[in-house]
């Protein structure tokens, strides 16, 4: 099983509701095991124009899925609760961003691993460090704690939503 850390964004449609079920369904993909939730985080949006806030998380998953086979079981999760894709970082139902695959690096035309820019976002560092701890490398060697660092946490609060899945967290093959 490989460590897979996943990032949750939303801010349309219910943002609370709509993490929630997707904790559930990545709770219930085959050949993974969801091991790890952060809390439920709100920070403004950054993306054009006027928009909610968002509501973001993190989660670790155990897979034995490859990379691209995870990228598109996440991209089936969002596409499942209406994330329609026609504006860059416009608001959205659902986001599901594959971070961290292992301590593998990978660069192609689908999928970039770390994700880009994770290093100057937040709202990805902060509920990352609470289920992975400071200590965490990355595939360049550096850790969570550097970025961290050069991350202030400013204008991101912790709220009240719980997360939890519906589906019990244990591996599940198909």
């Amino acid at each position: 099983m490989t460590p897979a850390y996943v990032a949750l964004g939303s801010n349309l449609g219910e943002p609370a509701a709509q993490l929630c079920r997707a904790v559930s369904a990545l709770a219930a993909l085959p050949d993974c095991t969801l091991d790890k939730l952060s809390s439920v985080y709100s920070s403004a949006a950054l993306g054009p124009g006027t928009q909610p806030d968002y509501l973001n998380a993190v989660v670790r998953l155990q897979t034995q899925l490859t990379p691209l086979e995870l990228l598109d079981a996440l991209q089936r999760i969002e596409q499942g609760q209406g994330r329609v894709r026609d504006t860059r970082w416009g608001p959205r139902t659902l986001d599901l961003d594959l971070l961290l695959y292992g301590r593998r690096t990978i660069d192609t035309q689908r999928l970039a691993i770390p994700h880009p820019r994770m290093q100057q976002r937040h709202f990805v560092l902060y509920p990352l460090c609470e289920i992975s701890g400071k200590d965490l490398e990355f595939p360049n060697g550096a850790t969570l704690e550097t970025y961290l660092r050069q991350c202030p946490a400013e204008g991101l609060v912790k709220t009240q939503h719980q997360l939890r899945a519906d589906t019990p967290t244990h591996s599940k093959s198909h």
